[in-house]
């Protein structure tokens, strides 16, 4: 049986942009329905599986102290940060896009970072330096490096759960186990609601806008085997179970413009016996983060990649792919005692799939890696290095001469016992493609016009990230169109 309720703006989602545009929109005095497929004790869509780090422009320390009031002088005047511009936010988006992230979304998203964070700070979100993932301590300070400062405190988890408690405290309801189905139209093509589905069947929500912040499809397996390409239904998924695209096809059925790079996605280097899905214990520690410092091998024991193209933040993302190419999805980050210090805490986890050895042959034999063909790289790989200045929060230079693929930065040889081994797969964490926004963030048709009452934020907006994404944007990205686009939802029905 189907019942009919209304509200101001139903917000579909409940992770990070979702709630963004339920508080954007609440502040503007609408009143907000939150819908959450999943129940409340999965709740917060892969926000919760984030490290919660949030990339954004800064000019200098003062900017980034706003953010963190509580920060003692011992603490202040043993971090140096450099400064983060807009420009170079921009830049790094372009480059590592290939130069195909739509120029007006990601001037829009570079330039309403700090201001979002700022809003967010206001509405009680509390931030923390990333002082053991994005800091190395050099003398007496603590360098951070790649464009990555603060995150949430309690990392994905912390802002979820955040998130929420502000959202209670504005009087935001959330049904929870409640998925929507598909968009309702009136007979001028305007969104009015939605269908959704809950625990007592199907229900009609009638609402003056809609904001889909619902996702991508990367819990699909049909969906990324049909986008992304043959072998993407193996892969391992980082976060909920929910992520099934229901929101791109609700916005197509009705007209909306596809955008962005369907067949691209933000993928990473995943513990090898980690759990189909995410794991709410262990959030995002399954990834392996530190793989610049050491080498990474299939089990063919051969390279396949430049461990040190770049810093991490603007590598892991894409790495991922690169691992589910190779024989049985499979790869191994090795280490030894040289940079053993520089791993980040996700190493040392229990749940780790990781092997201890005194020589590489041994090494081998525990990762079932080829022994002659991980002893002949290694080798090989030794001989290649070049010394040089070391340093890990520079692009040093260390490279290696004369073997491919090179190793552009940070090359050691590994040549320090006892070795240690971490074998890998691919987990994916989000799709590339989504729906085509203006920047109000409303979604746009197919002839490029706003449908009246939609509007999408988060994964959902096509055209930001192709082949790759730097570290930290996609936060970033959702606290800024779901911002932008519950407070849209909200001036409209004003209007």
């Amino acid at each position: 049986m189907t019942t009919a309720t209304s509200t101001d703006v139903i917000v579909v989602g409940a992770g990070n942009a979702a709630l963004c545009a339920a508080l954007a929109a609440r502040e503007q005095g609408a009143r907000v329905t939150v819908l959450e497929k999943a129940p409340q004790a999965d709740r917060g869509g892969n926000t919760y599986y984030t490290g919660g780090a949030i990339r954004f422009a800064y000019d200098g320390f003062d900017d980034v102290r706003a953010l963190i009031p509580d920060l003692s002088e011992a603490e202040a005047s043993s971090m140096d940060v450099g400064s983060y511009t807009t420009g170079a936010f921009f830049d790094d988006i372009m480059r590592v896009t290939e130069g195909l992230s739509d120029q007006d979304l990601a001037d829009l998203l570079v330039r309403r970072s700090y201001d979002s964070l700022r809003w967010l700070h206001g509405q009680g979100m509390r931030f923390v330096p990333l002082w053991g993932r994005q800091s190395f301590k050099v003398g007496d300070k603590f360098r951070f490096w790649g464009g990555l400062i603060l995150e949430a405190v309690g990392g994905g988890k912390g802002l979820s759960d955040q998130l929420f408690e502000i959202a209670e405290k504005r009087g935001i309801p959330v049904r929870y186990s409640t998925a929507a189905h598909k968009l309702l139209v009136d007979h001028r093509g305007a969104v009015v609601g939605v269908t959704a589905k809950g625990a007592n069947g199907y229900e009609d929500l009638h609402a003056k806008a809609v904001v889909l912040a619902c996702g991508g499809f990367e819990a699909n397996p049909e969906m990324r085997t049909r986008y992304l390409g043959q072998g993407w239904e193996l892969a391992k998924v980082r976060g909920v179970r929910y992520n099934t695209g229901d929101g791109l096809k609700m916005a197509m059925d009705i007209g909306a413009q596809p955008f962005g790079h369907w067949s691209g996605c933000h993928a990473v280097a995943w513990d090898l016996n980690s759990t189909p899905f995410g794991n709410r214990s262990i959030t995002d520690l399954y990834q392996k983060h530190s793989y610049p410092f050491g080498l990474i091998v299939n089990i063919e024991g051969k390279r396949f990649l430049n461990e040190g193209a770049d810093f991490r933040n603007y590598t892991y993302a894409k790495y991922g792919r690169e691992i589910l190419k190779q024989p049985q999805r499979a790869a191994f980050q090795l280490f030894d005692q040289k940079t053993k210090h520089l791993l980040r805490d996700e190493y040392r986890i229990p749940q780790v799939t990781m092997v201890e050895a005194n020589t590489i042959e041994e090494l081998a034999d525990g990762l079932d890696i080829d022994k002659a063909g991980l002893v002949e790289t290694v080798r090989g790989y030794n001989a290649a290095c070049r010394p040089g200045d070391y340093n890990p929060t520079v692009l040093d230079g260390v490279h290696t001469e004369g073997i491919s693929p090179p190793k552009s930065n940070w090359a050691l040889p590994l040549d320090a016992p006892p070795y240690l081994g971490y074998a890998v797969t691919c987990g994916i964490t989000f799709t590339f493609g989504g729906l085509r926004v203006n920047k109000r963030a409303q979604v746009l048709d197919t002839l490029d016009a706003p449908i009246q009452g939609l509007y999408a934020a988060g994964e959902m907006v096509g055209g930001l990230f192709y082949h790759n994404y730097p570290g930290g944007a996609g936060l970033m990205s959702g606290s800024v169109f779901g911002r932008i686009s519950g407070a849209s939802a909200a001036e409209d029905i004003r209007g």
